[in-house]
């Protein structure tokens, strides 16, 4: 008896010291080794996070907070080739080289389908490069819901900037709109992100202003100065932007996001990836036209403000938006006018922006006419006015100076 309580002593003892010296070891080890994924997150990630745990640690703790992961969609799902796809081998798996929204609609089809109709898809590559890269069932495509965006040559002033400039700018918001050799074309990723997937991102303001800003569309700096801009800098804590589309009321946004307006189901509307559905004015045209549906997108888009504003106060406000729109058109068609009036003088050269009056110009509309319009329409008073009109009267009279002291010129000679 003494005998076996004794062995059983050592062998406790010794069990003992084996376990904290594998511990003592263990803790010598590299981090690299040591933090592992668990067995859970192997099978959820589909086998990936052993290796991206340790070489891009990040990318495995977004896709974890994902609605992806817990809709238990897995990283091969995403990463599964699909027709017109090529391949690499990677570590046991055949995934696709590049994964493209074609990816995205084996389950968001009529995402997909939405967004291909709008100006986010093939016109705004289109913008940049013309309708080159796009095949011609694709520039069809395109131009039934958006005519003339596609079929169009290579955007002049990109073009004299350099292909370094285009690839470190023009393209990077452009990118939205690129075709991919398996037919597809543009990038959920611009406003969802590769892997967090994620439906608030897509709802902040600052998403959309990776791209909506600056000088020739300020639609960020012009939200951020309205009514609008300040309440959700107000409320923002208060706000459910992971609210599922379909089912978002206003006790989930109280305060409107660019999404909100241009894309939400709010209180029972439609969702929609084309971002274009509610609009009803050309407002980035030197001179604005109003759109095919104008009457209809109106509707949309007021039914959009009813849910915060009563019928007369958004009528007025669009009444107003109206006019400056038709103040503004006049202003840059006179200016147009003039462009044109010398050139048939023979004062201006062929080629664009090789001359001073050029840029003017251009600033003329590209940058002051449509400030003033966006201004005009998302509540924006300094943008419709010193940002805007101001800078649009400043450019008009410098204009009239430039084709003056041109004409004089030419009478020297």
């Amino acid at each position: 008896m003494r005998t076996s309580f004794r062995s059983v002593f050592i062998a406790i003892v010794i069990g003992t010291a084996l376990i904290v010296a594998a511990l003592i070891v263990n803790s010598r080890r590299p981090a690299v080794e040591v933090l592992q994924p668990s067995a859970q997150l192997v099978e959820a990630s589909g086998k990936c996070a052993e290796c991206h745990t340790r070489e891009t640690s990040g990318i495995v703790v977004e896709y974890r907070r994902s609605h992806h992961a817990q809709q238990g969609v897995t990283c091969l799902d995403c990463h599964r080739p699909v027709k017109g796809q090529g391949t690499i081998e990677h570590r046991g798996f055949t995934i696709a080289d590049t994964v493209t929204p074609a990816n995205c609609a084996s389950c968001h089809d009529a995402e997909y389908k939405q967004f291909e109709r709008s100006r986010h898809a093939a016109p705004a590559w289109a913008a940049v490069y013309g309708s080159a890269p796009f095949t011609a069932e694709q520039v069809a495509y395109a131009e039934k819901y958006q005519p003339g965006a596609v079929k169009r040559p290579p955007n002049a002033l990109v073009q004299s900037e350099g292909p370094a400039a285009i690839s470190a700018g023009c393209a990077t918001c452009h990118a939205v709109g690129r075709p991919h050799a398996d037919g597809s074309i543009g990038s959920c990723t611009v406003c969802h992100a590769r892997h967090s997937a994620s439906v608030e991102l897509a709802r902040l303001p600052t998403t959309c202003g990776q791209c909506h800003m600056g000088p020739d569309h300020s639609q960020l700096e012009i939200y951020s100065e309205s009514k609008h801009g300040v309440l959700f800098a107000l409320r923002r804590n208060q706000l459910n932007l992971d609210a599922k589309p379909k089912q978002l009321t206003t006790a989930d946004m109280s305060v409107p996001t660019c999404a909100t307006c241009h894309m939400s189901g709010l209180g029972g509307m439609n969702v929609t990836h084309d971002v274009t559905e509610r609009l009803s004015w050309y407002l980035f045209e030197a001179v604005s036209q109003p759109r095919p549906d104008f009457a209809q997108a109106r509707a949309r888009m007021q039914e959009v403000c009813g849910n915060c504003h009563a019928t007369g106060q958004v009528k007025s406000f669009y009444a107003q938006g109206d006019s400056v729109v038709a103040a503004t058109n006049a202003k840059v068609a006179a200016s147009l006018a003039l462009m044109d009036s010398l050139k048939a003088e023979g004062l201006l050269t062929a080629a664009p922006f090789d001359q001073p009056i050029d840029f003017v110009a251009f600033d003329l509309w590209h940058y002051y006419g449509r400030t003033t319009k966006h201004g005009a329409f998302m509540g924006g008073a300094d943008f419709a006015q010193w940002h805007g009109n101001y800078e649009l009267l400043a450019k008009s009279v410098e204009l009239r100076a430039m084709a003056q002291e041109l004409r004089a010129a030419h009478r020297r000679r």
